[in-house]
């Protein structure tokens, strides 16, 4: 593309959980890269630790200082610079910081670039089972009243998706007593710590989820999956 910056942009996905799920080329990208962006710099450090990457500069980006950090990203970018950003976990730009810069590198014409690695939502949906030709990914869901509003707004299209959101472990429960009080006792597929040493998957309907999961201590990050039915789904569970 003409006018493009000799900078770049990299995308790059990192594991969800289980560290050996990166990939030859996140490990490359992260080995040259001028500037490595992540929300929490801790675990990123850790990460590139563990592989041994070393003298590499991590920087914040997050909703906090997005605003002020970006103009400076883009002009390391026009310089030339390397730039690779990078998710807690996961993709980049699913529910986390980092769209606002890809905005920004179209808007300033410097090349945007991605290496694709693990995603909850996809590895939820797989691991699932049930029939999601078509899903509904709501994010990280709101609390309280508009939260209810939320599945109330969007009951009617379980008939053609699957919803996927992430919920906190200690609202967990609440949130599917809202789903089963809003949208009946449908399929519901749980993955708890996917990838990791106390990994989780509860599957069957959401009454009997709710009462495997009520009366312990819920930890770690959680993925939802909602189906209404159809081919593979938790039939007579």
């Amino acid at each position: 593309m003409t006018g493009v910056s000799e900078g770049c942009l990299w995308i790059v996905g990192t594991p969800i959980g289980n560290l050996e799920d990166i990939t030859r080329r996140a490990l490359s990208l992260l080995n040259d890269a001028t500037l490595i962006l992540a929300e929490d710099t801790r675990r990123t450090r850790a990460l590139i630790s563990h592989f041994d990457i070393r003298g590499k500069t991590v920087e914040s980006l997050n909703q906090h200082n997005q605003q002020r950090k970006i103009p400076i990203i883009i002009g390391r970018l026009r310089q030339g610079a390397t730039v690779v950003l990078v998710s807690d976990s996961g993709m980049p730009c699913i529910s986390d910081p980092g769209q606002k810069l890809v905005n920004a590198c179209y808007e300033n014409r410097i090349k945007v670039d991605i290496a694709p690695g693990p995603s909850a939502v996809t590895t939820a949906v797989a691991a699932s089972g049930f029939h999601s030709p078509r899903i509904l990914f709501l994010g990280f869901l709101p609390r309280g009243k508009r939260r209810r509003r939320l599945f109330r707004e969007h009951g009617l299209e379980l008939k053609r998706y699957s919803f996927v959101f992430f919920e906190s472990p200690y609202r967990i429960i609440e949130t599917l007593e809202d789903c089963e009080a809003i949208l009946g006792n449908i399929d519901c597929f749980v993955a708890r710590e996917m990838t990791k040493v106390h990994q989780e998957f509860l599957r069957g309907k959401l009454d009997g989820v709710i009462h495997s999961l009520k009366g312990r201590e819920i930890k770690g990050e959680v993925t939802v999956v909602l189906s209404s039915g159809g081919e593979d789904s938790c039939r007579g569970s």
